[in-house]
């Protein structure tokens, strides 16, 4: 993967570095890679497991959305020359791994439309006109903060949101270039690599980054499959700003346009848009949900966060409708055996209490639990909330056929055979 700076990370930023400047925000880098290196080294990583499909999905499109309008700006007051040039590096890019593949396309769109530019002084925006390059090396120096407790209570939130949206799309990412290259990556392995380099980061005067997936899917659309291939990706960008910063300056930005519009089109998942009318109602809404938050809120984590939640509510109500509850009388007729089946938990619970009729005239109510797992407290709320109704009614009470974990849960919250219990006793 290709890591540094991203928009998301500088979005958590902005206030810290307005109200106390740059030294504190060097600090919350340096201390946002030891969250980074303990959330590795607790084995964290395999949490990324709960992220589902189509919140990846999700991930995956906006930011390619993310991509194609963060372009936009550049087409603003431009003549015809910056459309014909970035549709010329687009069919560079396109069609010349249909002849050789020796070099990639992207960089050969890239060096062709400088070429151009400079042989015919075509009228382009270069990336010299956006600012100057650094035209030395950063120096190594500790952020110059007071080491105090209420310089941590000022940089700590800051570290711990920055430390979660870095994994968070950093792992991410790693999950897409697994993918991509049939691999498997360690993911406890990249969160401490992510945190070595960022505490690396702050000690030069550097921000906090993170995985970037527009430039890691260059990186393997490249050839790349190895962490030589991103050290040398870093190795020639420094060589590239430090020594041939000129070079640089002169690029147009119709190329790096082109190049980035190819990355748009090759991280967003055309096979979803199909998919939308094939797949549960349920999944497509989540995707939706992903993508349309993390446009209104430039803030993949956001999105992520939003489509898991989402993601948790629909799949609780799918196990929330296999709860079933059954009943028959017994042969003398006094007796009526209610069997569970399913899952009973918060979601549950209203359905389950609903389906005992706890008016019934009965000398004896069985609960057969054999075919149920009790999961929470609102299940065991439901129980008593049950058991004491029948009981109300003068009606006797047994569970039966209750599992291990079952048991122990109502030995440790269950009130219906306490002394004194009532129907608010919860």
């Amino acid at each position: 993967m290709i890591s540094a700076a991203t928009g998301a990370m500088a979005l958590l930023m902005v206030t810290l570095v307005a109200d106390h400047g740059l030294e504190y925000l060097f600090a919350a880098t340096v201390l946002t890679g030891v969250i980074q290196i303990a959330f590795g080294l607790a084995k964290l990583g395999r949490y990324m497991r709960y992220v589902p499909k189509p919140v990846m999905v999700g991930f995956v499109n906006a930011l390619a959305i993310l991509i194609v309008l963060a372009q936009l700006e550049q087409f603003v007051g431009v003549g015809p020359t910056m459309y014909a040039m970035v549709l010329a590096g687009l069919a560079i890019i396109y069609l010349l791994p249909r002849l050789t593949r020796a070099v990639p396309s992207p960089l050969v769109a890239i060096v062709a439309i400088t070429a151009f530019a400079v042989a015919t002084g075509a009228p382009l925006t270069t990336v010299g006109d956006l600012g100057a390059l650094p035209s030395a090396l950063p120096f190594f120096g500790l952020p110059m903060v007071p080491v105090t407790f209420e310089t941590l209570a000022i940089v700590f939130p800051y570290a711990l949101s920055l430390a979660l949206v870095g994994l968070i799309e950093s792992l991410l990412t790693a999950t897409i270039v697994d993918d991509l290259t049939d691999t498997e990556s360690d993911k406890n392995r990249e969160s401490r690599g992510q945190g070595i380099a960022n505490i690396v980061s702050g000690c030069f005067g550097g921000m906090a980054g993170c995985a970037m997936i527009g430039q890691s899917i260059i990186n393997v659309s490249s050839g790349g499959r190895t962490r030589l291939s991103t050290l040398a990706s870093g190795v020639f960008l420094l060589a590239m700003v430090l020594l041939a910063g000129p070079l640089v300056a002169i690029i147009p930005m119709a190329a790096l346009v082109a190049v980035m519009f190819m990355v748009a089109l090759n991280t967003f998942d055309w096979r979803s848009l199909p998919g939308m009318l094939a797949h549960p109602k349920s999944e497509t809404i989540v995707m939706v949900a992903t993508v349309a938050t993390v446009l209104v809120t430039h803030d993949l984590a956001v999105g992520v966060g939003v489509g898991v939640v989402l993601s948790a509510i629909f799949f609780s109500r799918k196990i929330a409708k296999t709860t079933n509850v059954t009943s028959a009388l017994d042969a003398s007729g006094r007796t009526r055996i209610y069997t569970v089946t399913g899952q009973v938990f918060f979601v549950a619970v209203e359905d389950f209490v609903g389906a005992f009729d706890t008016a019934e005239d009965l000398d004896a109510v069985v609960l057969d639990l054999r075919r149920a797992q009790l999961w929470d407290a609102s299940a065991l709320a439901a129980i008593d909330k049950v058991v004491l109704r029948f009981r109300a009614n003068g009606t006797t009470v047994v569970l039966q056929n209750v599992d291990a974990k079952g048991s122990e849960l109502l030995a440790k919250l269950a009130v219906h055979d306490q002394p004194g219990a009532h129907l608010g006793a919860h």
